[in-house]
Order: structure tokens, then sequence, then C-alpha cells
């Protein structure tokens, strides 16, 4: 590993525990930057442009959001092959895009609502637990997500717990031997639902030897860094070169003015000039007398350019 990565995330985000955990896998040194868990967050978003979804990934003057890029460039930093989205079996991709879709919002959706905000109470307060829930409220304004209700929250984890069970009983890990990208992505909405609970993982054995498993492999070689470390790193880089295959898909807008925002959830635009657009990922150069220019990165899937006037 060549280059330390600065992750933007907080304690309790399950996104950022699913790369938190990629970091163990690999024992790779890493830097944590601690973001407040509600915008506004003034250590990410001038590097960001105002993304809303944590966590966010930064090297140099590099900036990849959302969980899934970031998979990809810490398999390609750490050099693991088996966190790569393309080299999970169908098996792991299926199961994978189970417990990253609805069920994700029905790891919290299926915790009683009074047990719920006993828990936000405990960790906020009252006045934090207000904001909190006003700031999540907003969250799927505007996206193609929807919150199940209690009932169908509950069919849905239950029905996780099923398909890894059954998994599980034929393997140890969820694609294969070892732990790969498919056993972290099916890890952090479980570890989400038993954050908001506070109860026990109601599961099958094999359920439950996994995600003690999982949980036991840590979080790497972790190191705090402050907001003028980071912030130094992206002003004293240059964004790194552009790969050709980010100028191979027919796109029509590369090198405009555009908007880029996520089609689900959390769709506040991040506006730059399209610089890259390739088959899986798509490049904002973004320009500012702090740090010079700047290349924010996001996935091709489940988001959408708009062309600015």
């Amino acid at each position: 590993m060549n280059e330390t990565m600065i992750l933007h995330h907080y304690d309790n985000s399950p996104y950022a525990e699913k790369i938190r955990l990629m970091f163990g896998l690999a024992e790779a040194p890493w830097q944590s930057l601690l973001s407040p868990v509600w915008p506004p967050r003034p250590n990410l978003d001038p590097l960001a442009g105002g993304y809303r979804r944590i966590p966010v990934a930064q090297l140099g003057a590099d900036i990849f959001c959302d969980s899934s890029l970031i998979a990809t460039e810490v398999a390609a930093l750490c050099q693991r092959p088996e966190l790569y989205i393309a080299n999970a079996s169908a098996e792991a991709k299926a199961l994978i895009a189970q417990a990253e879709g609805p069920t994700f919002f029905a790891a919290v959706g299926s915790v009683p609502k009074g047990r719920l905000l006993g828990m936000m109470l405990k960790r906020f307060g009252p006045l934090g637990s207000y904001r909190f829930i006003k700031d999540r409220a907003g969250l799927l304004k505007g996206g193609s997500s929807r919150q199940a209700g209690p009932e169908q929250s509950q069919r849905l984890m239950e029905a996780l717990f099923a398909a890894l069970e059954a998994r599980l009983q034929q393997q140890q890990w969820l694609d294969g031997e070892q732990p790969s990208l498919a056993d972290f992505s099916c890890y952090h909405p479980i570890w989400l639902h038993l954050n908001c609970s506070g109860r026990p993982l109601a599961a099958g054995a094999e359920v439950q030897r996994w995600f003690e498993q999982v949980t036991a492999i840590g979080h790497g070689q972790r190191r705090e860094i402050d907001q003028a470390a980071a912030f130094a790193a992206a002003r004293q880089a240059e964004p790194r070169p552009l790969d050709e295959s980010l100028s191979s898909v027919d796109e029509p807008l590369l090198g405009q003015a555009v908007s880029i925002a996520p089609a689900d959830y959390g769709t506040e635009p991040v506006s730059g000039t399209l610089v890259g657009a390739g088959a899986e990922r798509l490049i904002l150069a973004r320009d500012s007398q702090e740090f010079g220019r700047l290349h924010v990165h996001f996935p091709r899937a489940d988001y959408q350019i708009t062309a600015l006037d």
C-alpha cells in the first residue's frame, strides 16, 4: 500500500464500518477524520462540494464518494482482489444487492419506534436526537429509495437472515473460504440494526458465528488526523492522471459544466466540469482558490448527471 487513505466518517456510520473492516482485512494503515453526524461538515464540504453521504475517502486531491467506489479504491491500494465487486460470484452479488437495497433501510425500520428513540436519546441527547431525526427525515426526499413500514421491514430482515444462514451452512464465508466484499456488504446493515435496537443478534447459529468472525477482523491501523491535515493533503497534491477508459464512453456532457447527484437518496448535487466518464465511474473537476484543482469521483450506477446552464 503506497498511499495512506483518509476516510471522512463518523463511528456509527454503517457504510463507513464496511470500509473500516476492509482496512482490517488488509491490516492496512489509514487516516481517520471524524465528521459530524449531520451536515454541515466543515472538514468535508469544501473538498466534496456538498456531497451529502458518508463516508468519503481522500487520496491527496482525489475525493471518492460512495462506499462502492471507495471499496474499489481500497482493493487497488491494498492489492486485495476479493474486494472488487467484479470478482464476486453471482450468488454473492445477489446477497450484496439484497443487503444494500431495501434491507438497508429495513435495518432501522424493523426496530420498534420507542426503542429506537430511546437509543437516539442515549446517544445524542434530546436536542441532538431532534436534529438527527429532522436531518434523516429529508434523506429520502427526491430520490428513488423508499422506507418500508415496520412489518415489511421485519420481513426483509428475516429474509436476509434466512439467505445468509442458508449460504453459511455451505461455506465459512459468503463467497468462499475467505472473507470478501460480500461479507462486509452484508454485515454492515445488521451492525446498524443491532446498534439501533441495542439487542443481541436474533439469527441462526451460522449467521451468529459469521457475524462474530467479521467483527473480529477489526479496523486495521487507524490513525486520527485533523481537518488541517486533510486540507493540506489536498492543497499539496495534484489529481492523479485520468485513465484512458474515462473517455471511452460516449458521453455528450464530457468537458461541460454539470452537476452529479445520487438518484436513490441523499440527492444533493455536486457541481463542476465533467472530465472523466467511464463505464463505472464519473469524475468532476472542481477548482477553488483554497485547494486548486480537485477531482471528485462518483460511481456511474445510481448517479445522475445534469447539464448546467
